[in-house]
C-alpha cells in the first residue's frame, strides 16, 4: 500500500509546470511549427504551380465579406518564394517560443491572432487590397512572448520576453503607417492580438507560495509542503524554483 501511494505521488510530480511536462510540451511546439512550416511550404508549391491563383482566391480583401471566412487561410499563403523565406525564421522562432508553455493554449493564441490581424485589414485597409502572409501571426507571436512572462509572474518567460524585445524592437518599424508595399495594418492587428491573447491565455492556476492578503505563508500551505517534500526528494527543490518563477 506504502509503495503504491508513493508511486502516485511520484507521477503527480508531472502536472502541468513541472519540468518534464515542460519538456514534453516544448517537444510538441517543435513539431507543431515544423508541421506549419511543412504546411505553408506546401501551400507554396500549389501556390506557385497555379501562378499564384490560390494566393488571389484565398486572400483576404478588404472590405469584401465573401473574403471574411479567409482570414484563417490568409497567413497560409505568400505572394512569392521571397516572401515566405523571409517569413519562415521569425515565424519558427516566435512561434515555438508561444508554444513551448502549452500547444494547446498556442492554438487559441494563433486562431485569435489570425482574426485581429484579419479584421484589421479587412476594416481599415483601403482600396480593397488582397492580403497574404503569415506576417500577422509573427507579430502576434512576438507581443505575446514579449509579455507573457508579466502576466504569468514567472521569470523565465519575462527574461525570456526581455531579451526578444531587446533584439527585435525594429521589428515594430513595419507595424507603422508609411512603410511602402508592407501590410502593416495586418502586423499592428497581429500585434495587438498578441497582446491581447498574452492576458486572456495568462495562467490563472499558477501555484503562489505565499497568501498574498497577509503576506505571509499559511498553516494548511505549510503542512501540504512538508508532505509533499515526504513524498519526493526532489519536491522541495521544485517547490522553491517555483516560487521563484523557475518552473
Amino acid at each position: 500500500m506504502g509503495d503504491e501511494m508513493s508511486g502516485v505521488a511520484h507521477r503527480s510530480g508531472t502536472s502541468p509546470g513541472s519540468p518534464e511536462q515542460t519538456v514534453a510540451e516544448a517537444r510538441k511546439a517543435f513539431f507543431v511549427m515544423f508541421g506549419f512550416l511543412a504546411l505553408v511550404g506546401l501551400a507554396q508549391i500549389v501556390n506557385f504551380a497555379d501562378d499564384y491563383a490560390t494566393a488571389r482566391e484565398y486572400g483576404l480583401v478588404s472590405g469584401e465579406t465573401g473574403s471574411l471566412p479567409h482570414v484563417l487561410t490568409a497567413p497560409f499563403l505568400h505572394w512569392s518564394w521571397a516572401h515566405i523565406e523571409s517569413n519562415s525564421g521569425p515565424l519558427f522562432v516566435f512561434g515555438f517560443l508561444a508554444a513551448y508553455r502549452g500547444v494547446v493554449r498556442f492554438l487559441g493564441l494563433s486562431l485569435l491572432v489570425a482574426v485581429t490581424s484579419g479584421l484589421t485589414v479587412w476594416f481599415f485597409e483601403d482600396g480593397h487590397v488582397e492580403t497574404v502572409g503569415a506576417s500577422g501571426l509573427i507579430f502576434g507571436y512576438f507581443g505575446y512572448v514579449v509579455v507573457r512572462g508579466l502576466f504569468d509572474r514567472h521569470l523565465l518567460d519575462t527574461l525570456v520576453g526581455v531579451v526578444m524585445a531587446a533584439s527585435f524592437a525594429y521589428m515594430l518599424t513595419v507595424a507603422v503607417p508609411g512603410t511602402p508595399g508592407v501590410s502593416w495594418l495586418a502586423h499592428l492587428g497581429g500585434l495587438v492580438g498578441g497582446l491581447a491573447g498574452a492576458w486572456l491565455f495568462r495562467d490563472r492556476d499558477r501555484p503562489r507560495g505565499r497568501d498574498r492578503t497577509r503576506g505571509r505563508r499559511t498553516k494548511t500551505d505549510d503542512t501540504a509542503d512538508a508532505r509533499h517534500s515526504a513524498a519526493s526528494p526532489r519536491a522541495a527543490l521544485h517547490k522553491e524554483l517555483g516560487d521563484l518563477g523557475l518552473l
